[in-house]
């Protein structure tokens, strides 16, 4: 047994990850949009002890999108509806960047983060789609490392803000007429290069002192704005050793920042296929991949570079060089693509197939996917993982009532929670607020 667990959050994504998951018999076809939907997978993921649940998001879709990002709900109202009806798991949500202004993402979190009693995180994302800027009043789509640049003014930003207030400066007093000690009412005086912010917030701290802050950047200047920033960070799961990889660099860079890598958690894509045995794995592989005609992969392959159009080229020749083309947009994803396609002699046709549904490491039975899941923890490529099945249906009870309980089984797993907050649940420690502990450090 071991007194260590695994964490587990989930993807909140309409019918699945698969861009034709709305196909399938086992999800409601506007599962996007469907709220009692999303709520019964987030309500079996409270009850199975799932940390939180995660909503993704983009500011820019054109006709080959994927379908059901077509029609989405926009994440921080949807967990706001959350909030009420849930009593544990956290709240995650995607905002940008690059297109949202700090005081009101400042404004917006807090809310969601009072209105749950301490569950909500921030996903911090810098906009990969250069579209994004067609539908903002902000000029050209800035480069991507200067989008990183923003990110990281903007961030210090809604930091900042969240300790307006220290914890205990609201204090109600009727018969004083004393409703904030003024002493602990802090302005901000922001002034960057990308951002000039006065201050103070509106509105007090919560139980987990700021929300939670994650990340998915998996670029180089993104693990390095990660392990600055990050409270948990989801990164690519195609193999163990690259896990690892994306483990021990994020842990080291935090290090290297001067905080503990225990307190940066790291969450691989858990996208499992499994089955009572080989042969029902794998036809629940072949029916994932009979979603989408090559014509529908050719368009999901091209959202990584920007929506580039791949029809234009022979399908069963070797992949394409595309040049600089994608490098301003999911830079990791392409240059991962291009490395696989290059050292796999890969044709065009292969990696659009494969990137529609690519055959995870967790294929297979239910042991073999929680003995799987165990090794991946105990050789130090992950804290947790992000559950994001291709489509919500049987896959999804069948991982809750099958593999879970070998994980709890064998001690890796448990579904009661520790403590309220959404800290608690990812064994990070509460936010203090910098001027309070700038107060106790100066006495």
């Amino acid at each position: 047994m071991t007194n260590k667990k695994i964490d587990l959050g989930i993807m909140l994504n309409g019918p699945g990850s698969h861009m034709h998951a709305w196909k399938s018999d086992e999800v409601p076809s506007d599962a996007s949009t469907n709220f009692n939907f999303q709520l019964d997978i987030a309500r079996k993921a409270e009850q199975a002890g799932f940390s939180f649940v995660f909503v993704a998001d983009g500011l820019y879709i054109n006709e080959k999108s994927i379908p059901h990002f077509l029609d989405r709900h926009e994440p921080l109202t949807f967990l706001a509806a959350l909030a009420p009806i849930t009593t544990q798991i956290g709240l995650v949500g995607t905002i940008s960047t690059s297109y949202s202004e700090p005081f009101t993402v400042a404004r917006q979190l807090s809310t969601i983060d009072k209105l749950s009693n301490g569950r909500a995180g921030w996903n911090v994302v810098t906009s990969p789609l250069a579209g994004s800027a067609d539908n903002y009043s902000k000029g050209d789509h800035p480069e991507h490392d200067i989008r990183y640049d923003i990110a990281e003014e903007h961030i210090q930003v809604v930091q900042g803000l969240w300790d307006s207030y220290e914890d205990d400066a609201f204090m109600f007093d009727v018969e004083t007429g004393e409703y904030v000690d003024k002493s602990k009412m802090h302005t901000l005086d922001y002034n960057g290069q990308f951002f000039q912010v006065k201050g103070p917030l509106n509105a007090s701290r919560s139980e987990q002192g700021q929300p939670v802050i994650f990340q998915a950047g998996a670029s180089p200047k993104g693990q390095a704005y990660a392990a600055k920033y990050a409270d948990a960070v989801f990164t690519l799961g195609e193999s163990l050793d690259i896990a690892k990889r994306n483990y021990d660099s994020i842990k080291d860079q935090a290090q290297a920042f001067g905080r503990n890598p225990e307190h940066i958690k790291v969450y691989p894509i858990l996208a499992p296929i499994i089955g009572k045995d080989k042969d029902e794995v794998e036809a629940r592989f072949n029916e994932i991949k009979s979603l989408a005609t090559i014509e529908e992969a050719l368009d999901y392959l091209g959202r990584y570079y920007d929506h580039h159009d791949f029809s234009q080229y022979e399908l069963d020749a070797p992949f394409p060089e595309l040049g600089e083309v994608g490098k301003n947009s999911f830079r990791a994803t392409t240059d991962a693509i291009a490395e696989r396609a290059k050292s796999q002699n890969l044709t065009l046709r292969q990696v659009a197939l494969e990137e529609t549904v690519r055959r995870s490491p967790f294929t297979g039975t239910y042991n073999e996917v929680a003995e799987l899941m165990i090794e991946w923890f105990e050789q130090g490529a992950a804290d947790g993982f992000i559950f994001g099945p291709h489509v919500y249906g049987e896959i999804y009870d069948e991982f809750l009532n099958k593999v879970l309980p070998i994980l709890e089984e064998k001690g890796y797993y448990t579904q009661s929670y520790d403590g309220d907050t959404l800290r608690d649940h990812l064994g990070i420690p509460f936010k203090e607020n910098r001027y309070s502990h700038s107060k106790i450090t100066n006495r």
